[in-house]
């Protein structure tokens, strides 16, 4: 059913994907869902400074971008490639990148689930080597048609164990691009708490590993939905100082403020129904 419901949205130009992904969120607003318990949660703990209507507001804005990143996918991987990248209209920051890889060091793209990230994997790789980790979805029929949307520019997936990890060591240090979530909650044993947006969150610690060991340039990046359906911008930012900091909790408290900077940009496109904060520190309630 999933795969049929991409293959239908593929069909559809964007503006009516986008349209249709409106209605879908609509309908997670208006339902008792999970998505929506979720988003709201998380807004009240991550933007508390703002009152309950706005926050209320900002539920049903993200949800209907929920839908859009649901209804879009259809067109991001499984378009012709040289189509789907044409929906980019506009990109800023990608100095960043060139400037890097000219001064001969790799680059690690930090991609927040913020906007259509599908899609600045695919753009990115279509014009620069690129070696991405994969975790295989839940819904292992869908496993195929995933590797095939991300990989059809040149991308390398590689699996989330050892021998992916070493593969994205050997990526930089041929001054080449690999591209991490860094809001992704990891497994147990392989993260630490840091903040994000005050709140402990288990993080991560292989993005700053990556950068403290290989001297490589961190860099964050979205693309950012254009009203109408009238396609993409995508956005390069530089990484906060202090990244690559000498002990895990430090670099992935750094690492997190990245994020939430560039989540403070654009709120309403950020997928504030993934559980980030499932695991809490010992001795706390849980939150969900």
């Amino acid at each position: 059913m999933l795969e049929a419901l991409l293959r239908l949205c593929a069909w559809m130009p964007l503006p009516l994907a986008h349209g249709l992904g409106v209605l879908l969120g609509w309908l997670l607003y208006a339902m008792p869902t999970r998505s929506r318990h979720i988003t709201r949660v998380n807004l009240a703990l991550c933007l508390a400074e703002q009152d309950r209507r706005s926050r209320g507001r900002l539920t049903r804005r993200s949800l209907a971008e929920t839908g859009k990143t649901l209804t879009e996918s259809g067109a991001v991987l499984l378009w012709p490639g040289e189509r789907t990248c044409a929906l980019v209209r506009e990109v800023t920051g990608e100095a960043l990148i060139t400037g890097a890889l000219a001064a001969g060091r790799g680059v690690i793209l930090a991609l927040p689930h913020l906007g259509c990230w599908e899609l600045v994997g695919l753009y990115c790789s279509s014009r620069y080597p690129m070696t991405s980790l994969y975790r295989p979805p839940r819904v292992a029929a869908l496993d195929g048609l995933l590797r095939h949307g991300r990989e059809r520019m040149g991308a390398c997936l590689v699996p989330t164990d050892t021998r992916g990890v070493r593969a994205l060591y050997e990526a930089l240090r041929q001054a080449q691009l690999v591209a991490i979530l860094p809001d992704q909650e990891p497994a147990p044993g392989n993260g630490v708490f840091a903040p994000f947006f005050g709140v402990p969150a288990w993080t991560q610690v292989l993005l700053p590993r990556l950068a403290g060991r290989t001297g490589a340039a961190v860099v964050y990046a979205y693309a950012e939905r254009l009203p109408r359906g009238q396609g993409f911008r995508v956005h390069f930012l530089p990484a906060p100082s202090g990244l690559s900091a000498a002990t895990p909790e430090q670099g992935a408290a750094v690492m997190n403020q990245g994020t939430e900077t560039c989540i403070r940009r654009l709120p309403e496109q950020y997928q504030w129904s993934y559980r980030r904060f499932r695991t809490h520190p010992t001795g706390s309630s849980a939150i969900y």
